[in-house]
């Protein structure tokens, strides 16, 4: 199947979750991904749970789900004939994603500035915690980083929760895949510009950079008035976040005195659509006491489903809040093809979250299972670097390579 990215080879010097996430949306869009993995362990997030166990074969859920259409290749780079398998497979790729610990590739090596002499097109995509490109290296820049570190760091998580408690986390994660994300756009425009002028580069991705640009409106609100928002408290918008119906949780936004207006119809309270306490967004957050218990009541004699089409039928845009339970059961969900299938030989057939968007021109993603530890890797030494047989067995002996065989 011909997809956008097929005939580009990207090589994952990557682990857990921000490294694997971005060499996902590549290879779900056509990339050849090679994942560099150690002998033994391998990716760490193949020992993390939760995991899948069918006829004794036991396999972790998350590394599955992230590290699919991918190719495994087991390779000690502590080894001088490892370093060299590398060396050779980075001169015929294209693309290097990078979120190991800064610097150990240099130690070696085998980093940027060593391989684009030999590859000048060659893209290297670094995620760190805080940023590599020199130039722009800050006073965080060697300091490590996990997804909640730049949360924090980021101003979302003193955006998240009520006043009166604590700040809070977002979803597991959220910090990595986001920057994945980023990162492969980071990648594809560097492809793109590389169409141009025949060069590579270097796509710097830090974290917290990629948090901050996501709470942008923090960033909006105090460069222009000085104001910081607070957290759970509405000072704009209002009504604003969950409300509970009969059986379950609606999601409620009211942006404008439009949608306002059509809230109140929907409610059969048109007294309040001028009413001084309520008539503006302003007006509405700074009296939210008097004016969610009305809302709440009003939900309270309405089961989940109904209110959502009530007041979707009255144009308020609105949504249940859904469990996992919910969302695998959602026909719109199904409609769109967004639990992808895939099929492992060894513990079955497992549904992920699709890569998005949809092409109208290929709206097919491949589905292949996430690879053993070193599945590939006597395939790549043999076809892509031309070793014989006789010298990827010599390798497998001296503990260079592993392979699943």
């Amino acid at each position: 199947m011909d997809r956008p990215l097929s005939g580009v080879r990207v090589i994952g010097m990557e682990q857990y979750i921000a490294g694997p996430y971005c060499t996902m949306l590549l290879a779900d869009a056509g990339a050849e991904v090679i994942k560099i993995e150690r002998p033994g362990p391998g990716d760490p997030r193949r020992a993390m749970p939760p995991f899948v166990e069918k006829d004794g074969a036991k396999k972790a859920a998350g590394f599955m789900g992230y590290n699919r259409n991918k190719k495994s290749l087991a390779l000690d780079l502590r080894k001088p004939e490892g370093q060299t398998v590398l060396r050779r497979l980075i001169g015929v790729s294209d693309v290097v994603v990078e979120n190991i610990r800064p610097g150990a590739l240099e130690k070696l090596g085998l980093g940027y500035d060593a391989a684009k002499s030999d590859n000048p097109r060659l893209i290297w995509a670094l995620i760190s915690g805080f940023g590599r490109l020199e130039g722009y290296r800050g006073p965080y820049s060697d300091r490590p980083a996990f997804d909640i570190v730049v949360e924090a760091m980021s101003g979302i998580m003193n955006m998240v929760g009520f006043a009166d408690k604590p700040p809070s986390w977002t979803i597991y994660g959220m910090a990595d895949v986001y920057s994945g994300l980023v990162t492969s756009y980071g990648i594809l425009q560097a492809l793109f510009l590389r169409e141009r002028t025949g060069q590579g580069q270097i796509v710097d991705s830090a974290m917290l950079d990629n948090m901050l640009s996501l709470n942008e409106s923090m960033v909006a609100l105090y460069g222009a008035t000085g104001d910081s928002p607070t957290r759970g408290v509405p000072v704009n918008l209002c009504p604003r976040g969950a409300f509970q119906t009969r059986d379950g949780y609606i999601a409620l936004n009211v942006p404008d005195n439009i949608i306002w207006k059509r809230l109140c119809e929907a409610m059969g309270r048109a007294d309040l659509i001028d009413d001084e306490r309520t008539n503006n967004g302003t007006a509405r957050a700074k009296n939210h006491d008097f004016l969610e218990p009305i809302i709440e009541q009003w939900l309270a004699a309405m089961g989940r489903d109904e209110a959502v089409d009530t007041l979707n039928a009255a144009g308020v845009p609105t949504g249940p809040i859904n469990t996992a339970e919910d969302i695998f059961a959602d026909p719109h969900v199904e409609a769109r093809g967004m639990l992808m299938p895939v099929s492992d030989p060894e513990v079955g057939t497992l549904r992920f979250a699709r890569t998005p968007p949809h092409l109208s021109a290929a709206p097919t993603l491949p589905a292949e299972p996430a690879p053993n530890l070193g599945q590939h890797t006597r395939m790549i030494l043999e076809e892509t670097l031309d070793y014989s047989p006789d010298q990827v067995d010599d390798l497998v002996a001296e503990g260079v390579v592993q392979t699943d065989e």
